[in-house]
């Protein structure tokens, strides 16, 4: 009866949702919305008319060509066909749109309740060199680096020689590796930072870059938090994401294997700080540098969406994360403690993409001829493919996620590697033999890895 009230309540807040999105995070959201008993409008562009989101929705609107900037990015279409819809809210899932303000803004202003952060927040903790300022006002440690933008080359070679090489070049306004270079000495200095300008330029429409101290020996550990829109704020326990390709995750993991049980709660807690800071609400991902060598830890960045990489937690708090963004944009209280959060088990995601891992990871478009998921007991799979489905040039090569769960890190390995050769998927090239290779890895098993174990091993 509890559970009744609550979505009674609910749903007169929101009661059609467009997503403006695709593939398997459309599903995603859609599947959630249909839970709680809320209309879904699917997005699509011309090239996307046979995907499986539209399929699934209530209701789908053409908003454009096939490229991004003129359909999942163009957000004019997209609150045309809000308006047009009557969806009185809009869920950007990942990417696209997801961590653009002014979209979120456009979205306030026609009275759309945007699922994710508020626009202050977004902007706030958008750009990294703000966010850099803001946490370290906050008492939370961040890397050592630039104070701010880099105004010049001046600046940058004399900030270089302060915090010591090897230094990482980040895009202010970056994410997924874009405008990133790691410089060795001071003689690689200003051609990488012109290439990665130019490089962050062409990602983000903005070529500001700053410094960060490069740490070689480190591990790529992430949290993450909920919060409402009336101050509460609880982490759901970290993510070990070290396994990485130019600075892309590959494969994710928790809990994070080494941490003991206080630097846990130390970072868990300071990714909590980090987002009341900000006044944050929504689903979020605080991001942290952790150095193996000192057992420190630095704040990084702040996702302030949901990410790919969200089922593992589900997985190990049974927790649906979706649902709870929807329930907090609707103004509904979180509903959680903190000590009601626990984690159970430990769960691994392996992201497969269209690529041809053997030749550079190129890209492999085309028509998928047969699609056999795996399945039975603690395997998840998030994907919009399915056999004579079209894996389109145009978009992110991600084309499904498989998530183990087990009792113990072994048992989720042993099972991630069953499902993975079960998992059929012909007519293109997949990474899935890569996430093979990963997963019976000698060093990967004994969890001796960092952000350059692909770098190293591979």
């Amino acid at each position: 009866m509890r559970t009744q009230s609550r979505r009674l309540c609910y749903n007169k807040m929101i009661k059609k949702i467009l997503i403006a999105n695709r593939g398997e995070i459309a599903l995603r959201i859609i599947r959630a919305a249909k839970e709680l008993g809320i209309k879904t409008i699917a997005v699509y562009s011309k090239a996307d008319k046979d995907s499986l989101h539209t399929k699934m929705a209530d209701e789908r609107i053409c908003i454009g060509e096939a490229p991004a900037k003129k359909s999942y990015l163009f957000y004019q279409n997209i609150l045309g066909a809000t308006e047009a819809s009557g969806a009185d809210a809009i869920h950007p899932g990942y990417g696209f749109l997801a961590e653009n303000a002014d979209f979120a803004d456009a979205c306030k202003a026609l009275n759309i309740i945007f699922i994710g952060p508020s626009p202050k927040s977004m902007r706030l903790m958008g750009d990294k060199a703000t966010a850099r300022k803001l946490m370290t006002k906050a008492g939370v440690p961040v890397t050592p680096g630039s104070k701010g933008i880099l105004e010049n080359i001046s600046i940058a070679k004399e900030t270089a020689q302060h915090i010591g090489y090897p230094v990482m070049i980040k895009a202010s306004a970056g994410g997924g590796g874009k405008g990133m270079r790691i410089v060795n000495q001071a003689s690689e200095l200003e051609k990488n930072l012109k290439n990665a300008a130019q490089e962050s330029e062409k990602a983000f429409g903005s070529n500001e870059l700053y410094l960060e101290k490069f740490v070689p020996n480190a591990r790529h550990i992430e949290v993450q938090i909920i919060a409402d829109q009336n101050g509460n704020t609880i982490h759901l326990f970290e993510r070990e994401c070290s396994i990485q390709r130019n600075h892309q995750k590959l494969l994710e993991e928790s809990p994070c294997p080494i941490l003991s049980e206080e630097t846990r709660n130390k970072i868990c807690g300071t990714a909590v700080k980090a987002a009341e800071s900000v006044n944050y609400h929504s689903a979020g991902t605080v991001e942290f540098l952790y150095d193996v060598d000192t057992n420190q830890f630095y704040f990084m960045e702040m996702n302030t969406r949901i990410q790919v990489e969200h089922p593992v937690t589900e997985m190990i708090t049974n927790i649906d994360l979706v649902k709870k963004q929807i329930a907090i944009a609707g103004g509904e209280k979180l509903g959680l403690n903190q000590k009601d959060i626990i984690h159970h088990g430990h769960a691994i995601e392996c992201r497969i993409n269209a690529e041809d891992w053997a030749n550079n990871f190129r890209a492999s478009p085309g028509m998928i001829t047969q699609y056999i998921p795996p399945g039975g007991f603690g395997i998840r799979v998030d994907s919009a493919c399915f056999t004579g489905s079209y894996i389109l040039p145009y978009y992110d090569s991600m084309i499904a996620k498989l998530i183990a769960w087990g009792n113990t890190r072994n048992e989720s390995i042993q099972r991630m590697k069953r499902a993975l050769d079960e998992f059929i998927i012909d007519g293109i090239h997949t990474t899935i033999d890569f996430h093979k290779k990963i997963l019976n890895h000698s060093e990967f098993i004994k969890s001796n890895i960092t952000t350059n174990f692909i770098g190293r091993y591979f």
